[in-house]
């Protein structure tokens, strides 16, 4: 490890312990604190539940937070990868996205939708550093598979983006192809980090800081017992907007925990930087073409509205679906997977399952953030956890008991 990684790493880990005002450093990953829905999660609750599904990060911390100096910091920024299998260059999987807004970028969308399937990892990165990132993907899959470019097709990777120019020096480019080929090579089943890690380091969502969030569904016998698994860059949403479990708890926070700063003329109150962004993955083992992917994708869009998100005209919405159980072999003596769904009560069920973990992953990556500042000495504000359950358990004892 070089020096300056020492660093960044010692730097995030200061930066995670600590809270300037003493709220809840996140909630435990296994057992929510808020509970969302009705359906059971995995044991994980997260997109990892998913068998083979795999995730890694690399975070990015280093200078104090002040004044912005373009090109040298600070740096609060990171790239988070989603790998549907070891190796999707040979495994490729079915696959669809899904455009809910398009004030953003997933580079190589054309072709997952018209092949129908992924055959690279799923990287995301802030809007700056998407074509490092790029270049990151690429080394590391000409590493595993010299062939490419030579005897064998090239890739088209899929990296997306959101804006974290609010307190990370974004100018500065700090992403490298190599930090990009780290979070691959350390991508691994089990537990996913989230908050104010890899892609979600700076980024802020309902004026509150934001970041990766992650949840699962699992659903009934009847319908498969089909996991569906869904990560988020939440980046996007006003205060007012924000809704969890039906209760508007935004509006309670109207006039609170709002981002500060030094200056607050520096603070960009419209456009793409105030309304940022979302990036949605989701993961199943139903055994999923692209076109139930793509119907798939865009049941998660009832999950965004569930948290009061209105897809603003500058917020880049977009996400993507795959299935680890449908796969298209790059070798051509091997089948394509042959299995199919056909009922429509299972596609239902999936349907719900998919809009109750995008629910649940964005409330994840709010109560799984800490208060951190940056660049500007801007600071965004955790929502605080013991004050959310106050506002939820308030909301639920007044309504109307059953008769």
């Amino acid at each position: 490890m070089r020096p300056s990684d020492r660093l960044v790493s010692l730097l995030g880990a200061l930066a995670f312990a600590q809270s300037p005002l003493g709220f809840p450093s996140g909630a435990d990953a296994h057992t929510p604190a808020i509970v969302i829905g009705s359906l059971p999660p995995g044991s994980l609750d997260a997109i990892t539940d998913v068998a083979g599904v795999r995730v890694g990060q690399v975070t990015r911390i280093a200078g104090a937070a002040g004044p912005l100096v373009p090109g040298r910091g600070p740096i609060r920024t990171g790239v988070t990868v989603v790998l549907p299998n070891d190796d999707p260059w040979t495994k490729r999987v079915a696959a669809a996205t899904y455009d809910l807004n398009g004030n953003g970028e997933m580079t190589g969308a054309h072709w997952v939708d018209e092949a129908g399937f992924l055959e690279t990892p799923i990287a995301l990165t802030n809007t700056l550093d998407v074509p490092r990132v790029d270049d990151g993907v690429i080394d590391w899959l000409i590493a595993k598979h010299p062939d490419i470019g030579v005897d064998d097709d090239v890739p088209l990777p899929v990296v997306a983006e959101c804006d974290d120019q609010g307190i990370n020096d974004i100018d500065g480019r700090h992403i490298s192809p190599a930090d990009a080929a780290q979070a691959l090579d350390s991508a691994s089943t089990g537990d996913v980090a989230r908050g104010d890690v890899g892609a979600g380091t700076g980024m802020r969502a309902f004026g509150f800081k934001g970041g990766i969030g992650t949840a699962s569904r699992v659903v009934g016998k009847s319908a498969g017992s089909y996991t569906v698994g869904v990560l988020v860059n939440a980046n996007t949403g006003s205060r007012d907007e924000l809704t969890i479990d039906g209760v508007a708890v935004g509006r309670a926070f109207a006039h609170e925990l709002l981002p500060t700063i030094a200056k607050p003329a520096a603070l960009a109150t419209h456009g793409r930087a105030a309304d940022g962004s979302i990036i949605v993955t989701i993961a199943t083992d139903a055994p999923l073409d692209a076109r139930e992917l793509r119907e798939l994708a865009k049941r998660a869009t009832l999950g965004l509205a569930r948290t009061g998100l209105t897809s603003h005209v500058s917020s880049g919405d977009l996400l993507i679906a795959f299935s680890t159980t449908r796969l298209y072999p790059r070798d051509p003596q091997q089948p394509v997977s042959a299995t199919i769904v056909n009922s429509d009560d299972v596609m239902d069920a999936l349907f719900a399952a998919t809009a109750e973990a995008t629910e649940a992953a964005i409330v994840d990556a709010l109560l799984s953030a800490t208060t951190l500042s940056g660049a500007r000495g801007l600071t965004y504000y955790a929502l605080p956890l013991e004050r959310l359950k106050i506002l939820l358990d308030s909301a639920k004892r007044s309504l109307p008991s059953d008769r």
